[in-house]
């Protein structure tokens, strides 16, 4: 039989790990925080663009749903001109080599190729590179890492996605873009510092704090991929989406 004093060792024991879990679960009614992507102000010049409005057409895609690039768009006065409005589809990165995210809605079958542009605010062609075939309609991603393309900060540059289809073999090939544009900016040291600290999912929600879309985006699209049953993960992938009106592709699979 224990004694007293082995008792009342295993009751300490057993309170200290009942406080310890108490002390790490939220409080009464908290919920956990979710992700909210704090847009920077548009830039001067403008970046007109098309992500991919309306609704896609013909019968080779897999929804109603276009082309479309996983970026903000946003109408602005154009005072440039008497054109009115237009436009704006662009977005920060911090990184010499972002990731562009892309849903296709085309059968495998269907598509002729993909191709990625990338040029500077004078037209020159930095970079340009077949996008391989998604087996499936979903969301694809591009990637600079492989390439010895750097983006400057504070520079602007314009990116096109193409994707050339027929829908039926005796169709002529006809070719669907959409295009935008995304500037690199400097993070100050102690933000820098504060996403270095932090977990993956922490991270998405500092970038999307700051208004750093791509990097906001690519940090939860790789979460997804690997954790795809992490509800909070989930969520916020969601809710990112939501943020700039593209909920309806929170569903949408992320083809590797």
């Amino acid at each position: 039989m224990k004694t007293f004093f082995q008792r009342l060792a295993a009751l300490t024991a057993l309170s200290v790990i009942v406080i310890s879990c108490l002390e790490s679960l939220p409080a009464l009614g908290q919920k956990s925080a979710t992700i909210r992507f704090t847009p920077p102000p548009p830039p001067d010049r403008g970046a007109p663009g098309n992500r991919g409005e309306g609704a896609s057409r013909g019968d080779c895609t897999a929804s109603s749903l276009p082309l479309t690039a996983l970026v903000p768009s946003d109408e602005q006065q154009n005072h440039s001109s008497d054109e009115g409005k237009i436009t704006q589809v662009w977005g920060l990165t911090s990184v010499e080599q972002p990731s562009f995210w892309f849903y296709v809605p085309y059968y495998q079958s269907s598509i002729q190729a993909i191709e990625f542009v990338l040029q500077t605010e004078q037209n020159q062609t930095i970079h340009r590179t077949n996008v391989s075939v998604p087996p499936v309609p979903g969301i694809v991603r591009v990637q600079l890492q492989n390439s010895p393309t750097l983006l400057k900060t504070n520079k602007p540059y314009h990116w096109f996605f193409k994707v050339r289809v027929a829908c039926q073999p005796q169709q002529p090939v006809t070719l669907n873009y959409v295009e935008g544009w995304v500037q690199r900016v400097n993070l100050d040291v102690s933000l820098r510092d504060r996403i270095q600290q932090s977990s993956p999912l922490e991270q998405a929600a500092i970038y999307a704090a700051n208004g750093i879309w791509y990097d906001a985006l690519t940090r939860l699209a790789e979460l997804r991929s690997t954790s795809s049953q992490n509800a909070q993960v989930i969520e916020d992938w969601k809710n990112l989406l939501k943020v700039i009106q593209l909920e309806k592709l929170a569903t949408k699979p992320l083809i590797n």
